[in-house]
């Protein structure tokens, strides 16, 4: 996930462990062993708040999942996305009818509430507040890549909006029974409901613990921060994850292998010993993340051939015309690709590090994604090294990361942590081999020597000896295949994990109901 510069990134080999909150909740876990789903005439009403979504604005990952994932759940439920009114939102051309306004709340804003619906039929609300979200930019830096310099408020503000729907204060016809949080900009939610007494459960998940929303001590006054509130406290500055982590009745990560890794100091980034007992009471879970049924190589209209599994000659055919495309040489080696964000998280260091021993060995490499200046430079100068070998695109075009799936032998995933990863599992679905580090999700998504190879330690030797296998995986034309079909056949929707999100949902709603 994108997010601003200004906000506490941590590398998590090296945070300290936080101060033990004095204000979190001590009370029996709702979470039994999950029911199944059942058909009832009951159907929850849910609000599921992002910063993000593919429909309009996307950052990273959480974008992805934003879209996909309330329409896999809105089978089940009465559903609405909850989403700021950013530019590309208010421009989108769909029709915005106003429906809600929430007060002034000491210093966070009023705001209008619109409303908009897709053309599947999801309900979008959506903040409007020109002052804090019309403005050009990310939803989370403006186009300098500088961190906006209110975005605590901007942010405190959606959680805020998000409570007082909850609570029946936004002038709304509907009410939602349950909060479907996502990450640090939507935290704060469950700390206002708490705050004002609200009974509303609410469920928390970490896309990428490392993102936690940290501002100075001051942003407590501008966000409306009770004085004796302690659960925002990280080290001396206020931390929105933390609150939310503290208030959520329920927390949920983006793979069960990442649940396991953040509640120990080498992944918990400074937040493990919290993790650990929200994790013993029962009240962390890790739900795998899905990808969109759009992912489908056989009705792709991105693809210059589009094919199923099997039809390997298609495939090649993507190949060819990607390498084309990309201004690449027409060799007969395998082509490998990165598709990710440029930062120290995904590892693309470690890539540029490789890169003269793919070339060496006959390979070719091609590169897109946007990030961080250093690592931006490095790509570009990859390229102006081996000029037909190497292909480097900064920015992102969805189409041309399709085409890249599609036309790619393998994808390198060398990151030093995970939490889930949606790029291997786009991967598989287009017969594009991951070459991964096995960590968080890669390991619950990833077959080693099945749907994709791994590797132990996130450090060059370890994916050098990786792309040894892959060379060799290569040089047996029916060994690759295989492995092609197998990765194609993995399932990666949404169904299994909307079915453990309705279990979750109807638990919670049912012990408030009892309380």
């Amino acid at each position: 996930m994108n997010h601003p510069n200004t906000l506490r990134t941590p590398d998590p080999r090296q945070n300290p462990t936080p101060k033990s909150g004095k204000t979190e909740r001590q009370h029996p876990s709702p979470l039994t062993t999950a029911p199944a789903v059942a058909d009832n005439d009951v159907t929850e009403k849910i609000l599921f708040v992002t910063s993000e979504m593919k429909d309009f604005i996307k950052a990273g990952g959480l974008g992805d999942v934003s879209a996909a994932l309330p329409r896999a759940l809105s089978k089940n439920h009465d559903i609405r996305v909850l989403l700021p009114g950013y530019r590309a939102v208010l421009t989108s051309g769909a029709h915005l009818k106003k429906v809600g306004h929430t007060r002034k709340r000491g210093v966070l804003p009023a705001c209008d509430i619109a409303e908009l619906v897709t053309e599947d039929g999801l309900h979008i609300l959506v903040v409007c507040n020109d002052a804090l979200f019309n403005r050009e930019g990310s939803p989370y830096v403006d186009a300098h890549g500088e961190g906006w310099q209110d975005n605590d408020v901007r942010f405190a503000t959606l959680s805020s909006v998000a409570a007082d729907i909850a609570s029946g204060h936004a002038n709304l016809a509907w009410r939602p029974d349950l909060l479907h949080l996502n990450d640090w900009t939507c935290a704060l939610a469950a700390c206002y409901l708490d705050w004002r007494h609200e009974t509303v459960p609410s469920v928390l998940t970490i896309h990428n613990l490392a993102y936690q929303g940290v501002f100075p001590e001051s942003a407590a006054r501008r966000i409306g921060l009770p004085d004796k509130a302690s659960e925002l406290d990280f080290h001396g500055s206020v931390s929105f994850l933390r609150g939310g982590m503290v208030r959520a009745d329920c927390l949920t990560t983006v793979s069960d292998s990442y649940a396991q890794q953040i509640v120990g100091p080498v992944y918990g980034c400074g937040m493990d010993r919290l993790l650990a007992r929200r994790r013993n009471e029962g009240r962390l879970v890790g739900i795998l993340n899905g990808i969109d049924p759009d992912w489908n190589p056989l009705h792709d209209s991105a693809l210059p051939a589009p094919f199923s599994i099997g039809q390997w000659d298609k495939r090649r055919q993507n190949t060819a015309d990607l390498r084309e495309e990309l201004g690449l040489q027409a060799i007969p080696g395998p082509l490998f690709v990165f598709v990710s964000r440029m930062v120290h998280q995904k590892g693309l260091d470690l890539v540029c590090e490789a890169a003269p021993q793919i070339i060496a060995a006959g390979g070719q490499l091609a590169l897109i994604g946007r990030g961080e200046p250093m690592y931006e430079r490095m790509a570009s100068m990859l390229a102006r090294r081996f000029p037909g070998r190497v292909s480097t695109h900064i920015g992102f075009d969805e189409a041309l990361a399709h085409r890249m799936f599609a036309g790619a032998d393998f994808l390198l995933m060398p990151s030093r942590y995970e939490p889930c990863g949606l790029s291997q599992m786009y991967a598989q679905a287009y017969g594009c081999l991951p070459i991964a580090h096995a960590t968080g999700g890669l390991i619950d998504t990833i077959e080693d020597g099945v749907s994709g190879l791994l590797f132990e330690h996130a450090r060059v030797c370890d994916l050098r000896s990786c792309l040894q296998r892959a060379f060799r995986i290569y040089a047996e034309p029916l060994l690759l295949d295989a492995m092609r079909g197998a990765a194609m056949l993995e399932k990666h929707g949404w169904s299994h994990s909307g079915q453990q999100y309705t279990s979750l949902y109807r638990q919670l709603c049912a012990h408030k109901a009892a309380a």
